[in-house]
């Protein structure tokens, strides 16, 4: 049909004809995220089992000449970390891809992992959020293509929550008038609570222990105490929660509590932000954290 195609993401791993990347190229093929893992093929064949990883780097080498290609690498410390990511980012770049976002493992329910399948590998160590965040910047300044990880971060735009630096912008957003108890992730939470307070709450943010927001789940909510919130609570609006569960978790006291959804984002990740300009980062929150007020200032007390 002449229209642009986009693959949001590929492993890569079924694609055993090197003909396969002109396939896609003369079908119009315009940007894919690829994940690379390392470009050591004995380490993709082994942590991705990857059963022709050769012919899958082929390929990914290919679609870098005529696509906008952005690979993306799940860390592994100890795996394919350190010089073997330092390799993988000259590799990437040689051949002309536009970015690398590189993603934290998760190993721990708090990490993300819900679906009791923790540890995903025994023993393996993993990143702290500042660590990674720390290794993200070292390279991102090592080479010229885009590096961006998650849960954190993108220094070229300074997201997530770029609108920190930016008070003139949060001057811009309604002013919180009322009460409510907002809930986040571990990461999240502190941002939320500086553009919060910068716009006049004197509400705390609850940081429930999972570290990011959409995996949230009502094993989380469990592990608050209801007498510590408002009458009010708004939830992440992409959280693993069912409602009716959540107000009854949230009002066991006694206390018949409002459980509301929240924004469905209120900035955006790196693998969001890889295709994004900062000024449309800063449009994303300011949306995001102006319908947020806006609840708290409609529900709240």
């Amino acid at each position: 049909m002449e229209a642009p195609l986009h693959i949001g993401y590929t492993s890569g791993k079924g694609w055993d004809d090197p003909a396969i990347a002109d396939l896609l190229i003369d079908n119009g093929l315009s940007e894919v995220s690829f994940t690379v893992f390392a470009s050591d093929p004995k380490l993709r064949r082994r942590y991705m089992h990857d059963p022709s990883p050769e012919i899958s780097l082929k390929i990914l080498e290919r679609l870098c000449d005529s696509a906008d290609v952005y690979g993306a690498a799940v860390v592994l410390p100890g795996i394919n970390d350190g010089e073997v990511l330092e390799r993988t980012c000259a590799w990437l770049e040689e051949r002309g891809a536009k970015g690398l976002i590189l993603m934290r493992f998760a190993n721990r329910t708090d990490q993300g992992l819900i679906l009791g399948n923790a540890p995903v590998i025994k023993g393996q160590r993993v990143h702290s959020v500042d660590e990674f965040h720390d290794l993200v910047t070292d390279l991102s300044k090592q080479f010229k293509m885009k590096i961006s990880g998650t849960p954190l971060w993108d220094p070229e735009i300074g997201s997530p929550f770029v609108i920190l630096s930016e008070p003139d912008l949060i001057a811009k957003l309604p002013r919180v008038q009322r009460c409510a108890t907002v809930i986040g992730g571990s990461v999240a939470a502190p941002c939320i609570q500086r553009v919060l307070e910068a716009c006049g709450s004197k509400s705390p943010v609850f940081a429930v222990h999972k570290e990011i927001a959409c995996l949230i789940t009502i094993d989380d909510l469990k592990t608050i105490s209801p007498a510590t919130l408002a009458s009010t609570v708004i939830l992440p609006g992409r959280a693993f929660v069912h409602m009716r569960e959540a107000q009854e978790i949230l009002s066991s006291d006694g206390i018949e509590r409002e459980v509301i959804w929240g924004p469905e984002m209120l900035t955006a990740d790196a693998e969001t932000s890889m295709g994004m300009t900062r000024n449309q980062v800063l449009a994303m929150e300011m949306d995001g954290f102006a319908d947020l007020i806006r609840l708290i200032n409609l529900y709240g007390d």
